[in-house]
This record gives structure tokens, sequence and C-alpha cells, in this order.
């Protein structure tokens, strides 16, 4: 994927037993409930010293004060600091935002201001801005006959599956979450209807149902349902004493954004209620925060229950529900109160009860009409088929999130000797994204988004367009984009720290310029209304110049020492623990490259990139009639010299192997041993470290595998050419890249297939099956299938069956394990890596569909 740091971010949430802790294990501290003051007799001399002490302390508060105006009023005029003297790094490239388009103003920006936005958490709600009011659930599991807190999607959790079975992306979602014996079922439901606040009403329905396997004993459950205020903003509990016969108002607070507002929770069952109030400027460790309070209680009182107590000014509240399976609650937030006119029991009837339920059908009878709107597969696939497709389109929606930061951007400490961080801080932004795997990625990564975007355009192009957008949004003056996105405290508490700082050498593959492409295809053919072809094209009109100067990044900062060669920068030529320097930025991490980096080095898969970028930019201005109004690039030449067959084999063709390969300093002979190395605390310890037995030469670097393909995806290669035929005799060998569940991501035959590459990263693209290569893959044995030439009927054929493979394994995991997975496994099939990927794994629906980009 994309670096180590998406294999070792792994969640750094506690997990507290409950009941039976140590005296001392929750960090509650309690003030002395009294003081033991002296009997000396004060003297006079000493109160009139307190007396000025107090006047000075006095003085110099408002003298700090001052000083503070006076600065701050310097620096917003930019008086002080000299704006031009910033580093370039963190400098915002110079140009409208994207997300200042009209396009993305009024009734756009409105409907998607509430959402599930929160991919992190097993079920969350926020608005898109920095500074939200924030719903979120947890509620009380068991592993290993002890409770524990579930809240952060976790791996560990082992729940038998979780993640959303309908989701629209707008207002709608429907989600299932398994544990044990128990089903809790999450809906979440938005209405404009009577609303007065900012983005409307919303509510949450939670079922919870027993599985049935404990014999006819009913289980109680202990839900935490959650509202925090990011901004601080002080929130009204409705009572004291919780009584819901009287009254189903739980908490009350007023924003700027949506005024005076209101949440409820309304239920038919017999529930016992019990809540806390937090002042914290952070929420990332509110599930610390309840499982200190359960186990205070637990060890005072022998009760599974919170204190019903809160802390002056809180601006969080914990609600804990507990009663006997089955019960159903309901949870309506309305806004914009404004006295009587603002019929609130009227809205809150329509959001919760039987009006509720039948929202709810209507909502998931228009999901399914939209689902079959867009893929049309009732035709072609069975009900399992058609489960997964809903299932892989639903997480995807329901996995977008959105956050607010800085990112961490890596810088010498020579270049700022004044400091001891190693790192400059982005400007503060904002990102609405889609996110690669809600347990394990739960954030923005640049070249997955390109492969999200390509399934989601054809749901909602709004949506893409938003997120491609505040993507773009995020470009620098010299036109680069970090390529992982950690923005905000809960996104931090997720990665460890030395995976946070991004290098601003270091690129990613550009794949937005997939999802743009294909959306230009997709005006050619007429896919879109008039108005909905204006939209796109006002979008593209003011993305340009920000896609030019990106391009222009890589052009410079990546390329090689031949012309039409790049190579992808920052891997380590000093490094003795890996097998094969990692090449992170490529997205392929332990792909074997030339044995040891250099400048000579060339990268077949980057030259593509490059191709499909230049094909783009080339698209756009021909499509805009803009040629003359950017760069002095001239695209169609750069695509042209990119595309170039002859060039591409002079640089990357082996005939020999029938394959195409990197160019680099490489030898075969290079393996991990284990040797004594002397630690920093002056210890020996055995270790593997790398050692090279023969002397490396610059020349073709001998792996086939996803690499090799490059070519052959990106259809450079003419359908009437013999080696186009050897590409597939490469794909449909089963000693070579094919196997009955899908390509493998290097050949069987590769003195690197299966190997670590140190002593604690196991193989990550040298075997397994991923998904987005087997679609990048199947779209090209598709368009050499259409076109004529010689071997039209061999790419048919090959497309068939590798289509076939990939769906039945999917669907089979699926079933069996309950999640949709990161990769599959070479020999089995089985689901490896993290699970609920439905980050570009979601391709699968596309393939179903059989709808693949035009190129």
């Amino acid at each position: 994927m994309t670096g180590t740091s998406r294999r070792s971010a792994r969640g750094r949430i506690k997990s507290t037993s409950f009941p039976g802790g140590d005296e001392g294990s929750d960090s509650l501290s309690y003030p002395p409930s009294s003081i033991r003051r002296g009997k000396g007799k004060e003297l006079v001399s000493i109160g009139a010293f307190k007396t000025n002490l107090k006047i000075l302390v006095a003085l110099i508060i408002l003298g700090i004060v001052f000083i503070y105006f006076v600065i701050n009023q310097l620096v917003s005029r930019g008086l002080l600091f000299d704006e031009s003297q910033k580093p370039r790094v963190i400098t915002p490239f110079p140009a409208p935002k994207l997300m200042d388009l009209s396009m993305f103003q009024g009734d756009h920006k409105e409907s998607l201001y509430w959402g599930t936005y929160r991919p992190h958490v097993y079920f969350g709600v926020r608005a898109r801005t920095p500074q939200s009011l924030v719903a979120g659930l947890m509620w009380l599991g068991v592993k290993d006959e002890m409770y524990v807190m579930r809240h952060f999607c976790e791996n560990s959790d082992d729940l038998s599956t979780f993640g959303w079975r309908e989701h629209n992306g707008r207002d709608f979602g429907r989600q299932e979450l398994v544990e044990n014996d128990m089903i809790l079922e999450t809906s979440f439901v938005k209405s404009k209807e009577d609303s007065l606040g900012y983005g409307g009403d919303w509510a949450v329905r939670i079922d919870v149902k027993d599985k049935g396997l404990n014999d006819g004993a009913k289980r109680s459950a202990h839900l935490f349902f959650y509202l925090a205020d990011e901004g601080g903003n002080v929130l009204n509990l409705g009572h004291d004493n919780l009584d819901f016969e009287k009254s189903s108002l739980l908490v009350s607070g007023s924003r700027e954004d949506v005024g005076d507002w209101q949440i409820h929770l309304k239920s038919q069952n017999q529930l016992e209620t019990h809540y806390s109030g937090f002042k914290t400027p952070h929420i990332y460790n509110l599930s610390d925060l309840v499982q200190q309070n359960l186990a205070l209680q637990a060890r005072k009182f022998g009760r599974l229950q919170l204190s019903d107590t809160s802390e002056d000014s809180s601006n969080i509240y914990i609600f804990q529900i507990s009663g006997k399976l089955p019960f159903t609650i309901d949870i309506p937030f309305v806004s914009g109160i404004k006295g009587e006119s603002s019929n609130v029991e009227k809205r809150l009837s329509s959001l919760s009860g039987l009006p509720l339920s039948d929202l709810l059908k209507k909502k998931h009878r228009e999901f399914d009409t939209k689902f079959e709107e867009c893929f049309n597969l009732s035709e072609k696939h069975d009900s399992e088929t058609l489960g997964v497709g809903k299932t892989a389109i639903a997480n995807m929606l329901g996995g977008i999130g959105y956050f607010y930061g800085q990112s961490k951007i890596y810088v010498s400490k020579s270049a700022q000797p004044e400091s001891r961080n190693n790192f400059l801080l982005y400007w503060p932004a904002e990102l609405y994204t889609a996110v690669p795997s809600r347990p394990f990625f739960p954030r923005g990564f640049l070249w997955d988004e390109g492969f999200h975007q390509l399934l989601i355009w054809r749901w909602d192009f709004r949506i893409t367009l938003d997120i491609v957008g505040h993507w773009l949004d995020l470009l620098n003056i010299d036109g680069w984009i970090p390529r992982e996105q950690i923005l905000g405290a809960e996104a931090l508490s997720k990665v460890p720290e030395e995976f946070v700082v991004q290098y601003p050498s270091n690129g990613n593959p550009p794949t937005l310029f997939l999802v743009i492409r294909d959306l230009i295809d997709a005006i050619r053919m007429e896919k879109f209304t008039a108005s909905e072809r204006d939209e796109v094209l006002s979008f593209l009109e003011r993305a340009s110049v920000r896609l030019d100067a990106w391009f222009q990044w890589f052009n410079t900062s990546q390329s090689g020492k031949e012309i039409g060669s790049y190579f992808w920068h920052g891997r380590d030529n000093t490094t003795i623990r890996e097998l094969n320097p990692k090449t992170l930025s490529s997205g392929l991490d332990d792909y074997p490259r030339a044995s040891h980096p250099s400048e000579d080095e060339r990268h077949v898969d980057l030259r593509c990139w490059m191709y499909l970028a230049a094909d783009c930019m080339h698209s756009i201005t021909e499509f805009l009639g803009i040629e003359d109004k950017l760069s002095k690039e001239d695209y169609n030449s750069t695509a042209k010299l990119l595309s170039n067959f002859n060039l591409l084999n002079q640089m990357h063709y082996d005939s020999d192997h029938g394959a195409y390969f990197d160019f680099g300093n490489h030898t075969e002979k290079v393996k991990l041993i284990r040797k004594e190395v002397i630690q920093e605390n002056g210890q020996l310890s055995r270790q593997l470290v790398r050692k090279t037995y023969g002397k490396p030469k610059l020349k073709l670097v001998p792996h086939v595998g996803y690499v090799s393909l490059f070519p052959f995806m990106s259809r450079i290669i003419p359908p009437d050419s013999p080696i186009l035929e050897k590409q597939l005799d490469l794909i449909s060998n089963r000693s070579i890249l094919w196997s009955d569940y899908g390509l493998v991501s290097l050949a069987k035959t590769s003195s690197m297939y299966m190997k670590r590459n140190t002593e604690h990263d196991a193989p990550y693209w040298r075997g397994p099956i991923w998904m987005n290569m087997n679609y990048m893959i199947l779209s090209s044995l598709h368009h050499y299938s259409k076109v004529d030439g010689p071997y039209s009927e061999k790419s048919r054929a090959i497309y068939t069956e590798l289509r076939s493979n990939l769906i039945r394994n999917v669907v089979k995991n699926y079933y069996q394990t309950g999640y949709i997975w990161e990769q599959y496994d070479q020999v089995k099939g089985t689901g490896k890596g993290t699970r609920l990927f439905t980050g570009w794994s979601a391709l699968t629906l596309l393939i179903m569909s059989e709808d693949y980009p035009i190129f």
C-alpha cells in the first residue's frame, strides 16, 4: 500500500477490563477533603505584602494581555513577519481554491454538512467544520470473559463482521456490527422537512438484537452514546435525574453554525440510563474517560454504571443506556430552535418511532433503486454477489471522513537550527476524503484516492469533485501534495509518531488523473446532462492550473538522467536492514527494484503514470481550449514522447523475458543473514542484516510482476505487436503470475517472491493478490479484446477467466469471514492484511459491472 506507515500504524486504543481493576488502575485523582491550617498569628506586614503582591500580579497579567494583543495585530497585518520569508514547502499554491467555487456552496455544501464523517469509530456523526458538534457510540463487549470497551474500529476486536450495508453518501446509512451473540444495527438519516437549522435535522436508530446463541437466557447490553462539542461550547444536561417518561431531552446547546439545538432519546423499551459529563478539549480519549469512570464506580459500589455527575461547564456528555435484549432506541437531533414556531415536538416525532421506520424504509428502497441504475447488475449476478456489491459501495461511501489539522513536513535540523524539531507545520487545512480501511487506515492516502473515485463518481459525481477539490487545495507553491494526510488529534492518536512526518522530496502515484480523465471521457460519451457537463467543465477550468503545477513537480523532481525517464525518490541507499530498499513513494512499498538505489534508476511504472498525467493534461487543455494559458509544457508532445513504443522498449524491455523492467544499479546476489550487531546501548545482539555477495552493475532489474505490466495497463503496446502476446503469456502462465484467485503481485519465479524484506516486514507486494492492479489489468484485457488485432480473442479468453476468478474469490471470502480484505493469499486465495478494506478492494463492484476507464 502506501508505505510502512500503512502497515505499522496500529491503533493505540487501550482496553480496560471490568470489573476488578487494581486500586490504581485509573488515572483519577481527588483533592483532599480538608486543608489543615496552622495556628500561628498572622503579621500585619505579611498581609500588606500579600496585598501589594496581588496588585503586582494583576499589572503583570494586564501587561501580558496588552503585549499579546499588539503582537497579534502586527502578525495579522503582516507587519511583524514577512510572509514572503515563509519556507516554500509550507506555502500554499497561489491560485483560487477549488472549494471556493460556487458549485460547492449553497445547497450542495449544506446537504453534506452533517454525516457519518468519523470512519475511525464504529459509529460517529460530525459536521464538515473544524470545531464540530460530534456524536458517537461505544458499547461494552466481552472478550476472554472480561468486559472491554468498543469505540474505535480495531482488527483486534474480532467482531464477526461489521460495516455499512447501505449508504448513499449524503443523508442515509445502515450499518451492522456483530459481536459474539449480539447484533448492533445503527441507522443514520437526515431530514430538511420543517428543519430550521443549517444542515437539517438528523436521527440515529440503534437496534440491539440477540443472535439466539445463549439458550433463551436474556442478556443485557450496555451502550454509551455521547455528544461532544469540539469548540468547547457548554452543553446543558436535560435533567439531573434522567426520567424519559417525563422528558426525552438528553442534552441541548447553542452553536453559531446551527443555532440552538436539542438531542433526545426515545424508546418503547424498559431501559436504565446514567450519564457523566466532562470538560476537556480532547475527544480522542473519550473511551479512557468512560472506562475510568466505570472502574471507579465498580470499585466503590460494585455497579457497572456511570456516576450521574458532571464537571462544571461540561462540553461532553456520555449517556449509558442499558437493557435486556432486544431493544431499540431512537436519538433525534433538531437545530435552529427559535421558540414555539420551531415545531420541535413535530420534528422530534417525525424522526422517531413509526415515522422514522417509514423514512428508513423509503431510504432503503431508494438505495436499491440507485444501485441498480448505477451498476445494472441484477441480470448478471446472483443475490450473494449483489450483496457484496452493495457492501462495497456502501462502505466506500460510509467510509468518507472529514478531517482538519496541519501535516508535519520534514525539514533538516540544519535548515532551522533554532528549532528542536525536524519538521514544519503545513497550513491548517480541511480534507473531505474516502479512506482505505476504517480499522487500519482511517485517513487520506493520495494514491488510493484516485482508485476510490473511479467508483464514487459513478454513484455521485459531485461528491467526487468535492473530494478531488479538497485534495488539490492541499497543493503547495512547488506543486507538491503530502501523500498521507494525518490531520487532527484523533487521526494522530492512531499513528506512531515516527510515521507522521511527510517528506517533500517524495511523490505518490498521481492517480487523481485516472478519475479526471475518466470524467472527461464520460463527457465525450454524453453520460452527463448539459448542466452536469457544465459543472465538470467549471471544475476542470479552475483545477487545471493546480493540475499543471502538480505535473510540473513530478516532471522536474522525479525525472531521471535520460529524456523520458523517471524514478521514485526517497529510497534509502544506506540501509543495512532491508533485503531490497523499499520504494514507499511508489505505493508498491517492498516491490523489488534495483538492489542499490541511485540516480541512474529508471522506474517503468512512474514513466507510465507520467504518460497518463500528460495525456490527461493534454485532454484538459484541448477540451477547454487553454493550450497556451498554462505552463510552457507541450502536453501533446510529452504524451507522444512517453507513449513512444520504440523508446519505451529501448529503456525498459527485456526480450529474453518478454517483459518490461526497471533499470538501475543491481545485483541478484543479496541476502539477509544473521549477524552480531552493536546496539545503541552498547550490547551485542544477533539481527538480520543485508549482505551483498556480488558487485552491482547498471542493468534491467529482472523481476516480473505488477510493475512489468504497467505499459500493458497504460495501453501503450500496439494491438498488433508480438510484445502484446508476450504480456498475455506472462499473465496467463500459472508458473509466473496466474492463480485461481487473481494475478499475484510478483512472479513465482522471482528471487524475491514471498521473501521478507526485513526481520519484521513480511512480504507485502511480493506475491499477494491486490484488487487495484488486477482491476487495471482487467481493464486493459477488456480493451485489447475489443480492438482489432491478432490477439483480441486471446485477450477475451484471459479476461473472462480472470474476471470470474476475482469475483468468485472476493464473494467467497466475504461470506466465509464477513469482510472484504486488503489483499488475498497467492496460494489459497484467503483474505490477508487488514479486513474491512473497502478502499480499492471495492473496485470488485466495477469488475462485476464491467465498467472500466476508457484511456
